[in-house]
């Protein structure tokens, strides 16, 4: 199948007539990440002030233009119903299209979004600024009563879906009164990959969702429902959403239907009867063999261990399933490098003496030549290249590692900055290094990885905070990537001759540590006395967030 290129989306909340200042925004975001295809508004596009009027005015004569294809919905108000000159899509100026009451729009890539405008009537009729049931079940039956039916790509409303955060995360919003019922129906219905709403003056992201259930139908894609602010709000919160996609339509089916690992059931979908209990189906992925098996007594056995593992090994034959024998199947070894790699738990390169914690899947160390004394490096035990290499049961520990050193990080009072460099690299390795919150703001920190990243005319790109890596980056894709203590991600897939100390020049530069003089690792290397002292400090001061320990 074609590798498809994704198109690159931004979407926005409640624009309320400061159009300018959302392209001037745009402007900034496209000059540092470059060209996104298209710009998606939900929410009260127009003001009602006379100042909102005659700025619009510039963008309808074409004194001024929008510098994006930008699709906005319907009015929300009576009071913002004389902008659009008809109820059905029509283009209100250069570049500005309004996509009408309610329909699908199709974009050329193949791209599917299904949008409906307005609030929901309360009236019969319904005035020009409502959706009526009517509306709905027109956009509706079309698509689901097609068998081949999956699902859309982005689904466009300005209301909320009623109890949208029923087993997510909750809004800062008191949802008593939040949200219709009749648009968590649709969303059901129409399991769109992404879905966004305005009109309630918050930006909410919720975790992604299931839309089928577990162990009785087939795994489909997930959905993410995402509430955005209003445009300059002066609470800073966060009113526009930059994405990749590539439609469904292009994807590989099994791509399509990864299972992001903070996926929670469908908020919309009744609870099931208690007393039908189902037995997980047997399963037909290998296990992971046990570590304690694989791994070497952290004493003087290693070498033999590792030689014994090696020859257990040897001239083992799959069993082929279903031959009716009982003999237990083996388990499966994580991968193990071809040649020496200093990161390999079991390989005899390994420097034991900086290692801090260890799990069932990942490890943590010291990084050598650390760039502060509690810089550490989270690690998977077997050889994996990179994140999105990684098996599920590895990804989970990582996270659980990640969330630990999170909140060890956070009760001292430092905020928690992650990075990965998969280029000349044979195994992974995040870079886990804190920043005391008094130094500076996480605002500061993106801003210090962008214009630094600009300098060396490297674009790194804003991703939505639960995407999984492997949206992007296919396994052997070289990459840099960040994750800030806000969940923020940064990226950047890698041309060539990337600078390998970059997360640490970024993190080290006068805009956020403030040590430019250790930069480079090798200018920063310790006794190995030093390195002792180093990790014994760090694992003492871990100890009460390390969840290996609780076993």
């Amino acid at each position: 199948m074609m590798e498809e290129k994704p198109l690159r989306v931004l979407s926005c909340g409640d624009v309320e007539g400061r159009i300018t200042a959302l392209f001037n925004r745009v402007n900034t975001i496209q000059k540092k990440s470059g060209q996104f295809d298209l710009l998606l508004c939900v929410g009260e596009f127009f003001g009602t002030s006379p100042e909102a009027e005659a700025e619009w005015e510039a963008y309808k004569s074409g004194a001024k233009k929008a510098p994006i294809h930008t699709y906005v919905l319907g009015a929300t108000s009576q009071e913002t119903v004389k902008y659009f000159p008809s109820s059905d899509g029509c283009e209100l100026a250069e570049n500005i299209v309004c996509l009408g009451r309610r329909g699908i729009f199709t974009g050329a890539s193949g791209l599917q979004i299904a949008y409906v405008s307005g609030r929901e009537a309360q009236q019969e009729p319904a005035p020009a600024h409502c959706f009526t049931a009517k509306d709905l079940t027109s956009l509706l039956t079309p698509l689901v009563s097609s068998s081949k039916f999956k699902g859309v790509d982005i689904l466009l409303t300005s209301q909320w879906p009623r109890g949208v955060w029923q087993y997510g995360n909750n809004p800062e919003i008191d949802t008593k009164f939040c949200g219709v019922s009749s648009v968590a129906n649709l969303a059901e219905k129409l399991k769109p990959r992404y879905h966004f709403a305005a009109l309630e003056g918050v930006h909410y992201e919720r975790l992604p969702y299931r839309n089928h259930v577990v162990l009785q139908e087939n795994a489909q894609h997930v959905s993410r429902f995402i509430a955005l602010a209003t445009v300059n709000n002066p609470a800073k919160k966060k009113y526009l959403y930059a994405f990749n996609i590539v439609p469904m339509k292009c994807m590989d089916a099994v791509e399509l239907v990864k299972q992001p690992q903070d996926v929670t059931e469908n908020p919309y979908r009744k609870p099931l009867k208690e007393g039908k209990k189902y037995k997980p189906p047997p399963s037909a992925v290998d296990e992971e063999e046990p570590v304690s098996q694989f791994f070497f007594d952290l004493g003087q056995k290693k070498q033999q261990h590792h030689r014994h593992q090696q020859n257990q090994g040897a001239g083992r034959k799959r069993q082929s399933e279903g031959d009716g024998s009982s003999q237990p199947k083996q388990p499966r070894k994580p991968p193990q490098p071809t040649g020496p790699c200093w990161f390999c738990l079991a390989s005899p390169e390994v420097e034991k003496h900086l290692v801090i914690s260890i799990g069932t899947h990942c490890y943590m160390a010291m990084a050598k030549g650390c760039l502060t004394p509690d810089h550490v490096l989270l690690l998977p035990i077997g050889h994996y290249q990179s994140v999105v290499d990684l098996p599920s049961d590895v990804v989970e520990e990582l996270e659980n590692y990640k969330s630990a050193i999170r909140k060890f990080h956070k009760s001292c009072g430092r905020r928690c900055i992650l990075f990965e460099r998969n280029y000349r690299s044979q195994h992974l390795q995040l870079q886990v290094v804190p920043v005391p919150m008094e130094r500076c703001s996480t605002e500061d920190i993106k801003e210090a990885f962008m214009v630094q990243a600009q300098e060396q005319q490297m674009e790194l790109m804003e991703i939505p905070e639960h995407t999984d890596l492997k949206q992007i980056a296919p396994p052997g894709t070289p990459y840099f990537y960040v994750e800030l203590d806000t969940g923020e991600k940064l990226f950047y897939r890698i041309k060539k001759n990337f600078p390998l100390q970059f997360g640490r020049e970024v993190l080290a530069s006068e805009a956020v540590l403030n040590i430019p003089t250790r930069s480079d690792w090798r200018d920063c290397k310790n006794s190995r006395e030093e390195e002792e002292a180093l990790t014994k400090q760090v694992r003492s001061d871990f100890q009460p967030f390390d969840f290996t320990l609780d076993d």
